[in-house]
């Protein structure tokens, strides 16, 4: 199984969603991150033959999705940011109703609906409506209905929205075991979710790849770029304002820092071991902040230079 993605551009009027796009999917999962805007749902509704490309062109196998029709659509599973589905019905009328629609067999579907059900931690829920499960619930829902026709292509549009942590860890086995023989694309801004469970990472910004690779090959383009500053409060405050802080967290009368900039914020700042997450930051800076005047700026920081740039999580 493979899926050939050839130069994929979408385009709004003066707007390009999509940016001529290339890469090569095989068996395994992919993760996709980037912020609100960056082209991840578009690039996504393409793939799964939603949306028409204005240029480029999607290849399963040699083929071009947009001839294949329903033999492309009967290999693949889609999970939307917002799955649609009727709040009066149950989850197993619903998996049923949309088993039918994609033309399994009624007793294939049963089985199908049954294990599933089970897959998700849904199995005592089966007989509930839908209007009564919590988001977490109608989350997993939307999972098993995109692997009810058991697809060799799974894309799934920020899976992990609502769910707890012992949920997320269930979804990422089930993920781990389910791309051994098929191609899962995900996208996600929980991080930690793309850098356990993903084989290969594109980091997308403004409709293009930035970025692809292991998550180790990312990670690396951070290193040197991560800093550790042990402070206190009032100096803490200061570089909130001032800096990247990836994170922060206080020891005793400390307050420890995670700083991502590109170059070493303060003498006092100490390297450390960069992260997908840090990456991130890097790669989606905000406007400049305004140089503060003379050598040191609020409680005795130092200063910064004017061309350094603020990231936040989108």
């Amino acid at each position: 199984m493979e899926l050939t993605i050839d130069r994929l551009t979408k385009q709004y009027g003066a707007r390009i969603a999509v940016d001529g796009i290339s890469a090569v999917l095989t068996p395994g999962v992919y993760g996709l991150l980037g912020a609100n805007g960056a082209g991840k749902t578009t690039l996504m509704r393409m793939l799964c033959g939603i949306l028409t490309p204005t240029a480029g062109e999607v290849f399963c196998d040699g083929k071009n999705i947009l001839d294949m029709g329903m033999d492309y659509r009967d290999i693949l599973g889609y999970l939307p940011q917002d799955f649609g589905y009727y709040p009066d019905y149950r989850a197993w009328d619903f998996l049923m109703y949309i088993a039918a629609l994609k033309g399994i067999p009624r007793e294939m579907a049963k089985k199908r609906c049954k294990s599933l059900l089970e897959m998700t931690g849904l199995a005592g829920a089966g007989r509930k409506k839908i209007r009564a499960f919590s988001g977490g619930m109608r989350q997993r829902l939307g999972i098993a209905q995109a692997l009810l026709n058991n697809p060799k292509i799974l894309v799934l549009d920020e899976p992990t929205a609502g769910l707890d942590p012992k949920e997320r860890i269930r979804f990422r086995n089930l993920l781990a075991d389910y791309a051994r023989e098929r191609i899962v694309l995900l996208s996600t801004h929980i991080v930690s979710d793309i850098e356990v469970a993903a084989d290969k990472v594109f980091l997308m910004k403004k409709g293009r790849f930035l970025h692809q690779g292991t998550v180790e090959e990312l990670t690396r383009q951070a290193e040197g770029k991560v800093w550790e500053l042990r402070t206190g409060p009032k100096e803490a405050a200061f570089w909130e304002e001032k800096a990247s802080v990836a994170n922060l967290h206080r020891e005793g009368e400390e307050t420890v820092l995670r700083i991502v900039a590109e170059r070493r914020p303060c003498p006092e700042a100490v390297p450390c071991r960069a992260t997908l997450e840090d990456l991130y930051l890097l790669c989606f800076p905000e406007e400049e902040r305004t140089p503060l005047d003379g050598k040191h700026g609020a409680a005795g920081a130092p200063r910064l230079s004017d061309d350094r740039r603020r990231n936040r999580w989108n």
